[in-house]
Order: structure tokens, then C-alpha cells, then sequence
């Protein structure tokens, strides 16, 4: 492989949120101005849907609309891009295949949140994805109770230093992402098994248990899969670790025959 594609969300002043084809990827904050994320795994051949959204609500939360008055400061830039790999994902550097640019002058009132977005073609020959061709749920609020038994189960397997159960509700993603970035399959299981295990070994993993009251299933992908994330719009499957540092699995998750699958 010698491209990536990436995003890049830059911003001043405000926070803002990317995504592609339905799934957000990259949320910028007052301390985190900068984000780059590779996306070959969200990306489909021909037409794709980027959107970007200034100030967007925290995750779960509705929408509460508010007038910003811009000072001529505030601004925000979203770029999709083709580095070369070694290269910096920088508009600078690499090839922008597409762009939102957000930058009201000053005084120019905007009602927040603040959608864009653009439809981008892209000549590339990655598959369709399994997980754009899956229903929604019917009922998705139902699928809180079976989902957090399933996540409780994953953190007592991490809290024992057990990385197989992880591993094999994510088989999905792995063998998605080895196609999407030409990577060996077993490398990336393996990378994920050992990582799982020296941290235990450092220090015991103490996941908390994720609880149906508090946990959040983002839609993603028109509903077709759901991000598991906390009441505080963090991933819900995390542990402390030794060093006072902290570890997180992300998972987007999809519902299928009555069983749950991490997607992406």
C-alpha cells in the first residue's frame, strides 16, 4: 500500500464533529483542535456522503439550538486526503480529494448545531462493506438490556486477562480492516491478544461493568450499527492501567440474529 486515505478536521474557536457516510469519526474540542483518523474502512466505491457539524451535542443527547456570533476567529476545516505512506496527512502534503471549510466573518450569525455536507466520488476499488447492507433494527431501544450483558461479559473476560472473547466478537473488524489496509489477519489478532495480556500482567484490567442504565448506543450508519459508549459519550468498554494511564476499545456494534458483532 503505498496511499492512505484520511481525514483531517481542524478548528478554531469551536468544536466539530466528522463523518463519512453516516459514521462520525473525528470530534475536535477547546483542547483538541486537530484530528486525523485513516478511513478505508468506511469508505465505499464511487459515491460517498462527508458531512461536518459545528457544535454538534454531546453523543445521545438532542439537539438545543443556539445563535453563535462569529468574531472573525472562528472557523473550521475538514479534508479528506490521499498521503503518501512516511508522509504527513497534511493538506500541505498530501492530495485533497475532498473539503467543507467553515469561517463566518465577523459578526455573521450562525444557528449551531451547523450541518454541511458534500457528496465526494472517489475512484477506489474497496469493496461494499458488509455492515452498509445490514437492517436496522427494529426496535433498537430493546437491544440495551441484551447489549450490556454482552459488554458485561467482554470486561469479566478482561478483568480475568482473557482476551479471547474480544478477539472473537471482533472477527468481523479484523477481517474487514486486514482487506481495507492489506494487513495479515493473524498480526492484527495477535497484536490485540498480547496487548491485552501485558497490561493484565502489568496490573490487573478492571473494566467497569457497563449497566443498561448507563449505556449509550449511538446509531451510526443510518441505525444499521451502534456505537457502545458511557453516559459521558466514552467508549464503555476501559480500564485503568499500571502507570496511571488509561486503555479503551472502542466498539461499533451490529445486532444480528440475535447476536452482537463488533463491526468496526
Amino acid at each position: 500500500m503505498e496511499r492512505l486515505l484520511v481525514l483531517r478536521l481542524e478548528t478554531v474557536g469551536v468544536a466539530a464533529e466528522a463523518s463519512l457516510n453516516g459514521v462520525a469519526l473525528a470530534r475536535t474540542s477547546a483542547a483538541r483542535r486537530a484530528v486525523t483518523v485513516p478511513i478505508h474502512e468506511y469508505t465505499l466505491a464511487g459515491a460517498n456522503e462527508l458531512a461536518l457539524v459545528i457544535e454538534p451535542p454531546p453523543p445521545g443527547l438532542p439537539a438545543a439550538p443556539q445563535a453563535l456570533l462569529s468574531d472573525g476567529r472562528r472557523g473550521a476545516s475538514l479534508r479528506l486526503l490521499l498521503p503518501r505512506i512516511g508522509q504527513l496527512a497534511h493538506p500541505e502534503y498530501a492530495r485533497t480529494l475532498a473539503q467543507i471549510d467553515w469561517a463566518p466573518l465577523e459578526g455573521e450569525l450562525t444557528t449551531t448545531p451547523h450541518a454541511i455536507a458534500q457528496t465526494v466520488q472517489l475512484p477506489i476499488a474497496f469493496p461494499r462493506w458488509r455492515y452498509f447492507d445490514m437492517p436496522p433494527p427494529p426496535s433498537p431501544q430493546a437491544l440495551v438490556a441484551p447489549i450490556a450483558a454482552w459488554l458485561q461479559g467482554l470486561a469479566a473476560a478482561l478483568a480475568r486477562g482473557d482476551p479471547e472473547p474480544l478477539v472473537q466478537a471482533a472477527r468481523l473488524r479484523f477481517e474487514d480492516l486486514a482487506l481495507a489496509y492489506q494487513r495479515n489477519l493473524a498480526d492484527d489478532v495477535g497484536r490485540l491478544r498480547l496487548q491485552i495480556q501485558q497490561l493484565h500482567a502489568q496490573a490487573p484490567l478492571q473494566p467497569p461493568l457497563p449497566q443498561p442504565d448507563a449505556l449509550l448506543l449511538r446509531p451510526q450508519a443510518d441505525g444499521r450499527i451502534f456505537e457502545c459508549l458511557d453516559a459521558g459519550g466514552e467508549p464503555v468498554l476501559r480500564s485503568e492501567v499500571a502507570g496511571g494511564g488509561r486503555v479503551a476499545w472502542p466498539l461499533r456494534v451490529a445486532w444480528i440474529d440475535d447476536r452482537c458483532y463488533v463491526v468496526r
